[in-house]
């Protein structure tokens, strides 16, 4: 059965953010934790950690500092939709996030999609707002199971050095 949701999460950034990555709506686990990638299957965390030479964050805190340390804003595309559970391809009705707020903010260098749905909903919805092209990059959770973490991290780090930004 599909609910109807507002995004919980708000955005994370600050004025020293320099590269935004995009999910495409939180999962039951995250809307539980009221932060990003709270999935424990999900890689988003060991990938970021590798990318950056630094430790997996454990806790929200935890995660938060090591965002603000690495200068990487973190959100959603889509801020509301119908939605069953977790299920990306359930995904109706969206009404996307208004990117101005990060954007007006912070000098953001490049913006990151993780995994073809947010890719999807980035260009249907948020694109011709902005002006910007997102770069998709291979999504970390645990559905795509045909990319390996050590994958992951080097399309990952490829990408993000692209846009200038220190990885470590």
């Amino acid at each position: 059965m599909k609910e109807h949701i507002i995004h919980p999460i708000p955005p994370f950034y600050d004025k020293d953010s320099r590269i935004l990555i995009l999910g495409s709506f939180p999962s039951v686990k995250s809307r539980e934790q009221m932060f990003f990638y709270g999935h424990p299957q999900n890689r988003f965390w060991k990938v970021l950690a590798q990318l950056f030479e630094d430790d997996v964050p454990d806790t929200v805190a935890d995660k938060k500092a090591f965002l603000a340390r690495h200068h990487v804003a973190l959100w959603d595309v889509i801020g509301e939709c119908d939605i069953k559970g977790s299920s990306d391809s359930s995904i109706e009705n969206v009404k996307a996030n208004d990117l101005s707020l990060i954007l007006n903010a912070a000098d953001i260098r490049g913006i990151f999609v993780n995994g073809k749905t947010a890719e999807k909903y980035y260009r249907k919805y948020i694109e011709n707002e902005t002006g910007r092209t997102a770069v998709c990059l291979p999504s970390t959770s645990p559905a795509n199971a045909a990319w390996k973490t050590e994958e992951l991290v080097r399309v990952w780090k490829e990408e993000i050095c692209r846009s200038g930004c220190e990885t470590g």
